[in-house]
């Protein structure tokens, strides 16, 4: 009876605020139920865990719903930045949040083939965090992406999905170890075509450019290219990230508005979502609104 209770609420609500955003809907929901069982006699305390379970999962199943049948980006790009930042919020150690952070790049990996999008590029590491983070913060941290490669390494799901897994970077200021885990995930996986996990691990977007400028250059000089054929689709075969169509979608977790020279020339017309939560705190939930908001989008490609 609840349940129908709070169903029948949520249509109302949806109906009378059909102009208003679906947050602003969901908070005039929530203080609906509250008003409507109040007077039934519930105690507030009571309604309340009601509304965490009950209002949570119309809502969940509400925004599934929406997302699920409209179009999917084909390319996801993820900066997953505030692992420090919930350490300090919670209390924990570094070497916890990050290996919360670890475990959530894994269950996210999985939320993204559920949605059945094919390419995924995870920023796990810039190549300013591989100079200028603590000995100690970057000893925990590539702890965690050699733990990440070598789970991959073991994870059904990989092969039974045919999903090529590269690493792109400059890996040659990495550990020995480190390297030969990176090497082993993608030779194991290098013939797989159906879709495409790309970690990005010491990397830089500038420095990616500044290496096609030097490789454009040599070919130049060895006479194998003219200045006129150098064009997109040059630049693109000389990229690290080259057998994929741009990102469609980047997200950024902990409410940073800046992309941190991510894929420079990848997301040059990517729609961009920034959300407050930070890396170990993000939710299925977090993901599909960026879905809803790309979805809602009208791409222009610089029109």
């Amino acid at each position: 009876m609840y349940d129908l209770s709070c169903d029948y609420i949520y249509k109302r609500v949806v109906y009378r605020n059909s102009g208003k955003s679906p947050e602003q809907i969901r908070m005039i929901y929530l203080n609906s139920i509250i008003s409507t069982n109040v007077g039934r006699g519930m105690q507030r305390g009571s309604i309340l865990d009601a509304m965490n379970g009950i209002a949570y999962k119309v809502y969940k199943k509400r925004l599934w719903d929406e997302i699920s049948n409209g179009p999917m980006p084909k390319h996801v790009g993820i900066i997953p930045d505030g692992n420090r930042r919930w350490a300090r919020n919670n209390d924990a150690s570094l070497d916890e949040a990050y290996e919360i952070g670890y475990l959530k790049v894994k269950q996210v990996m999985y939320w993204l083939l559920d949605l059945g999008i094919r390419n995924v590029t995870i920023f796990t590491l810039s190549s300013e965090n591989c100079t200028k983070r603590s000995a100690e913060e970057l000893r925990i941290i590539l702890g965690y992406v050699k733990r990440g490669l070598e789970d991959l390494i073991n994870d059904q799901i990989i092969y039974k999905n045919n999903i090529k897994v590269k690493v792109i970077g400059d890996i040659t200021v990495l550990p020995e170890n480190l390297v030969s885990t990176i090497n082993d995930i993608t030779n194991k996986t290098e013939h797989y075509k159906e879709r495409l996990l790309t970690l990005a691990i010491c990397y830089g977007g500038r420095q990616e450019i500044i290496d096609v400028v030097k490789h454009l250059a040599v070919e130049y000089k060895e006479g194998k290219i003219t200045l006129d054929q150098i064009n997109e689709e040059i630049i693109r075969k000389h990229l690290y990230l080259n057998e994929v169509d741009d990102i469609d979608l980047v997200i950024r977790t902990a409410g940073e508005i800046r992309i941190s020279n991510f894929l420079l020339w990848h997301i040059a017309y990517s729609e961009l979502y920034f959300c407050d939560v930070n890396w170990p705190d993000f939710r299925d939930i977090d993901l599909w609104r960026a879905i809803r908001s790309y979805q809602k989008r009208k791409r222009n490609f610089g029109k």
